[in-house]
């Protein structure tokens, strides 16, 4: 069989209605697996340093997610929830096993983005607003990012071990990471202990069948790139390029197959 065929396979993709998770969600797709798309629709205050269509992209349902993997031949279906509420890990997985079976691949995609400081300028050198660190920025941001993504690796892990399963594949999407990510700082720091989650998930779970892997996207074009951003990105020596979404799901897509057994454990930067 194809090493890249993922038809015996249930993915969950988080924050799976716009950007990467969504393109992650038609690349496993595209290789056959059933798919459960888990989003959250949010209303982002007018910035001008943000663009219109990045507020759509937040705003919007999974419907055209949806409709574009059904029209290549693929299955998906979609949940609305918030990862910040502590009953939507338990949630999501029964309602996948109720459309398609037991889950077998994690994305960990999902963000509650905001642009927090300690020394908050407006608007800051992408012409964005910022607002400075507070306990609101912080709790929203780690309940999503690190605790609600941490609670599904925990609830994946139980219920593969309670079927005896001897397969399966956590993968999450990180930013900034554990050297800081200035401007946006409580983004950062929750994706860095997505990061340890993992690693930790790596470990701990190998015994199991099951790898465990960060996935580091360069700049990447969601909706939010402007012109401001591609004069940064150009100006900086170790930002290579602008990256499509559908280019880090290949990724996704790749470390999600039989050909990336062996490969776990690690932070891969994309460039």
């Amino acid at each position: 069989m194809d090493p890249r065929d993922l038809r015996d396979h249930v993915a969950l993709v988080t924050g799976g209605n716009h950007g990467i998770g969504a393109a992650a969600a038609r690349a496993l797709a595209a290789r056959r697996a059933r798919v459960v798309i888990s989003y959250l629709r949010l209303t982002d205050t007018v910035d001008p340093g943000i663009p219109d269509e990045y507020r759509r992209n937040r705003a919007a349902d999974a419907e055209s997610v949806l409709t574009a993997v059904h029209q290549q031949g693929g299955h998906a279906v979609a949940i609305e929830a918030d990862l910040a509420d502590r009953a939507t890990p338990p949630r999501l997985f029964d309602f996948a096993e109720s459309e398609f079976g037991p889950v077998d691949i994690l994305i960990n995609n999902a963000a509650a983005w905001q642009a927090d400081t300690f020394v908050p300028s407006t608007p800051d050198r992408l012409g964005r607003n910022t607002t400075r660190v507070s306990a609101d920025t912080f709790d929203r941001q780690f309940a999503v990012d690190a605790r609600g993504s941490a609670a599904l690796i925990a609830e994946f892990a139980r219920r593969h071990e309670a079927r005896h399963a001897t397969w399966g594949r956590i993968i999450g999407l990180t930013s900034g990471g554990p050297n800081g990510f200035p401007g946006e700082v409580s983004y950062g720091a929750a994706k860095a202990a997505l990061e340890n989650y993992t690693m930790s998930a790596a470990f701990e779970l190998a015994s199991l069948g099951i790898t465990a892997n960060i996935v580091h996207p360069p700049v990447t074009d969601t909706g939010w790139i402007t012109d401001d951003v591609r004069r940064h990105v150009a100006g900086r020596p170790d930002l290579i390029h602008i990256a499509e979404p559908s280019e880090v799901a290949d990724i996704i897509a790749f470390l999600a197959g039989n050909e990336a057994r062996l490969i776990t454990g690690n932070v891969i930067h994309l460039r």
